[in-house]
């Protein structure tokens, strides 16, 4: 299997170019977000508030020590998981790393096993097993939450293997599907990560690796720990994977990052080909808990909290039409959905709080999918049984 296409950095719009009126609702301008109905934008400001909220109290959670562990917020990034997971199908696989929850959230996962996986609860959605940062939700095709930095990569290849392997030799569906794999940029300079891009490109897999950039791996600049910082398409153009940057003033806009990234996605599925996105974002608290956060100055987070992706589409719905927005939300119901979102999230602490510790008898399940034959050839090893293969 050959890229079907010549390889194309997409640093401007594949597809429909903006209107004059880029924050508007109105028909002919031809972009993306535009054939979007009022209740699927409404949908993703709920979903961006619900991780803003879930967020904030995980942090108090974790100070109060109901939350043990690592734990990894993901506020400020809220357009990201929520435009992108938005711009895909509800079975296409989805894998990411340890700031995970709002990953979880936009797929569907309820905040109650969310917040009892974070509580170490048995109701959680790993049965307490995974924390923070294994958030596991197979229904919602949702393949984690992974603690290594850049191991959900080759997973990320091995997720679009599998579509595509399905669809052409096991032709149990026909059904073309593309892998979402979200990393950090101190994932891009992982090994495992090249060599998954290797594989993608060699056998072109239908997976996305979608770089969060929040500028910063753990407490080091981009600039700082990674080579061609400036141009980090360059990443995967080695690979013959071809790439699309989102910069930052349009990754915190979930209309504008859904315009760009939607057509990206979709000519991966049909062509059935790996893609790379650099989408510039930002997280407003440190890397973990523990971060003192002195790498990076208060005026730097204030200026950049300045144009809240939250902010910026809740304006868009409430706006009216002569001032480009879409007009489908009253100042009464996006207050109502904030005090909804709260009763939702205190609801989920409440029973992650009442829910019951995994049992003792949980320490040996789970641990393997399908036990192996004895396949050693002496008698000494395990339950005695020879290799039958020798």
């Amino acid at each position: 299997m050959k890229p079907e296409t010549q390889m194309r950095h997409a640093t401007e719009p594949a597809t429909p170019q903006p209107s004059k009126h880029p924050r508007s609702g109105r028909p002919g301008s031809g972009r993306p977000s535009e054939a979007l109905p009022d209740a699927t934008l409404i949908g993703w400001l709920r979903d961006m508030v619900l991780i803003r909220e879930f967020e904030v109290r995980c942090a108090q959670s974790y100070q109060q020590a109901k939350i043990g562990g690592f734990c990894h917020l993901y506020i400020g990034q809220e357009a990201c998981a929520v435009g992108t997971i938005g711009s895909v199908n509800p079975d296409d696989p989805v894998i990411t790393a340890y700031r995970d929850h709002g990953h979880a959230l936009a797929r569907g996962m309820s905040a109650r096993a969310c917040m009892a996986e974070m509580f170490g609860k048995a109701a959680g959605c790993a049965k307490g097993k995974g924390g923070s940062m294994h958030m596991f939700d197979r229904p919602h095709h949702l393949y984690g939450g992974h603690g290594i930095v850049g191991a959900q990569t080759p997973l990320g290849a091995g997720l679009a293997f599998a579509t595509k392997y399905e669809r052409e030799v096991l032709k149990t569906t026909d059904k073309k599907r593309v892998a979402l794999c979200y990393l950090g940029d101190g994932a891009l300079n992982q090994g495992a990560f090249h060599e998954a891009q290797n594989l993608a490109g060699l056998w072109s897999l239908p997976v996305i690796y979608v770089l969060e950039n929040n500028r910063y791996s753990m407490g080091t600049s981009i600039e700082r720990g990674t080579t061609m910082a400036h141009n980090l398409l360059s990443k995967s153009a080695g690979y013959g994977i071809e790439g699309l940057k989102i910069p930052h003033d349009e990754a915190m806009d979930i209309l504008r990052l859904y315009d760009r990234f939607k057509p990206f996605a979709d000519e991966c599925r049909e062509k059935q080909r790996p893609g790379f996105v650099d989408l510039h974002t930002y997280r407003y608290q440190g890397h973990s808990m523990s971060d003192p956060q002195k790498y990076r100055t208060k005026e730097e987070v204030d200026q950049v909290k300045s144009r809240d992706s939250i902010d910026l589409l809740a304006r868009h719905l409430l706006d009216s039409h002569e001032q480009g927005g879409r007009a489908c939300l009253s100042e009464a119901d996006f207050i109502a959905m904030q005090k909804e979102v709260k009763a939702v999230v205190h609801d989920a602490i409440d029973f992650a709080d009442k829910a019951e510790a995994p049992g003792l008898d949980e320490l040996y399940t789970d641990v393997y999918v399908n036990i192996q034959p004895n396949l050693s050839p002496t008698r000494d090893y395990a339950k005695g049984e020879k290799n039958p293969l020798l």
